[in-house]
């Protein structure tokens, strides 16, 4: 058999290629596969002259593919779908599913997901991964690390899912708080206006590679001024600095406050978001999808008294909320 250079095309690199595609950026790829950005441009241009032509055109916004990028995303698309679905076949042949591996983004309820789950589904031992970004959960399902997760998507930059995973919406509007110390002259009132924030410093949003960090500059634009994102923190790790006064963050609505520090609704709800449950329909029968469903509902709505601000908003809501 001669040897034909196309056969050089690993499984990694179209991973990368979808990758880029599916990031509209070269160093975003590069940080959601565990790569250096010059390792990543190296295997690029690789597999572009395997290709025999550009595959993404790289600009200041980012990386955009070309006609024939379209066309190679489009085939590896098909190839990894049907890989990942071998595996999943071959993985479920020689072990029962006896185990759920759920993920979820950081909200209050993750701290009885595993229970409310547990007994939606007895016989079946609960994981769980919390992760901070909605692009992360989704290539987790895409990969077959996890097998159903609860997703939240911003108002405005949905993360798009791949088949066999299936969505169905949990809560389809809730707002989106602010955290700052409780010191703060602005904490005294009922809701804050987005626009009495334009001399604060602010927490980085949590997975801002999937819409938030973008959505809180566009609220802030609308309202008249550019953020001042000074500080990075993991999930949950920035409330020390906002008891202590050096910036305000965004947060989920469920969360109470955290020591020192006060939680508040944005005056006319400039940031929101929406909750999705995703699922592996080659994982998950439709009875078990239903059943991780309920459990999660359950879950969220046992955590909805956790901030009293939220509590007000949710009974003053109730169109947003008809599926629970």
């Amino acid at each position: 058999m001669s040897h034909n250079s196309d056969m050089d095309l690993e499984l990694r690199h179209l991973r990368m290629i979808c990758a880029i595609a599916e990031t509209g950026s070269v160093t975003r790829a590069a940080a959601r596969l565990g790569l250096t950005q010059p390792a990543m441009t190296t295997q690029l241009r690789k597999v572009e002259k395997i290709v025999g032509g550009e595959l993404f055109v790289r600009s200041r916004s980012g990386a955009a593919p070309t006609l024939l990028g379209r066309q190679v995303v489009a085939r590896a698309r098909i190839v990894l779908s049907e890989i990942d679905g071998l595996f999943c076949d071959l993985r479920d042949a020689h072990a029962p599913a006896t185990r759920l591996q759920l993920g979820s983004v950081h909200t209050a309820c993750v701290a009885t997901v595993v229970d409310r789950v547990g007994e939606e589904l007895p016989g079946r031992a609960v994981s769980l991964r919390i992760e901070p970004s909605a692009v992360l959960l989704a290539d987790a399902l895409a990969q077959g690390e996890l097998d159903a997760a609860l997703m939240g998507m911003m108002e405005g930059f949905d993360v798009p899912l791949r088949a066999p995973v299936v969505s169905r919406t949990l809560i389809p509007h809730h707002p989106i708080f602010v955290a700052l110390s409780a010191a703060h002259p602005l904490a005294e009132l009922a809701e804050i206006p987005l626009g009495a924030l334009r001399e604060e410093s602010w927490i980085s949003p949590p997975g801002a590679d999937d819409g938030s960090l973008a959505a809180l500059r566009a609220s802030c634009r609308a309202a008249g001024f550019e953020p001042d994102v000074r500080y990075d923190a993991p999930s949950g790790g920035g409330h020390h600095l906002v008891a202590a006064g050096h910036g305000v963050r965004l947060v989920d609505p469920t969360w109470p406050p955290q020591p020192g520090t006060a939680v508040r609704p944005l005056a006319g709800e400039p940031q929101a978001a929406r909750l999705v449950v995703a699922w592996r329909r080659d994982r998950l029968s439709t009875q078990a999808a239903a059943a991780v469903y309920r459990g999660l509902a359950t879950a969220f709505l046992g955590h909805v008294d956790d901030n009293p601000a939220f509590r007000r908003w949710w009974d003053a809501h109730p169109e947003t909320h008809p599926l629970l």
